[in-house]
């Protein structure tokens, strides 16, 4: 029963990892579009969207059964 909780936790926070990759995506496309922005700031949320993406990809493999082969 504590690993169907587990499971569901990981699925709720694989799901807001997903949506801020997303909003971080549309956030960086809207600086690069207005041309007002310096080099380290667009630097910086590139850096934290490849974070979210790490992040993702490892709770996405946590949730895969374990097959041994």
């Amino acid at each position: 029963m504590a690993e169907i909780d587990e499971q569901e936790l990981l699925r709720a926070k694989l799901e807001q990892l997903k949506t801020e990759h997303g909003d971080l995506d549309r956030a960086i496309d809207a600086l690069i579009e207005s041309g007002n922005y310096n080099s380290l700031q667009l630097q910086r949320l590139k850096k934290r969207k490849l974070i979210l993406k790490d992040q993702i990809y490892r709770a996405q493999n946590s949730l895969l059964p374990d097959i041994i082969a």
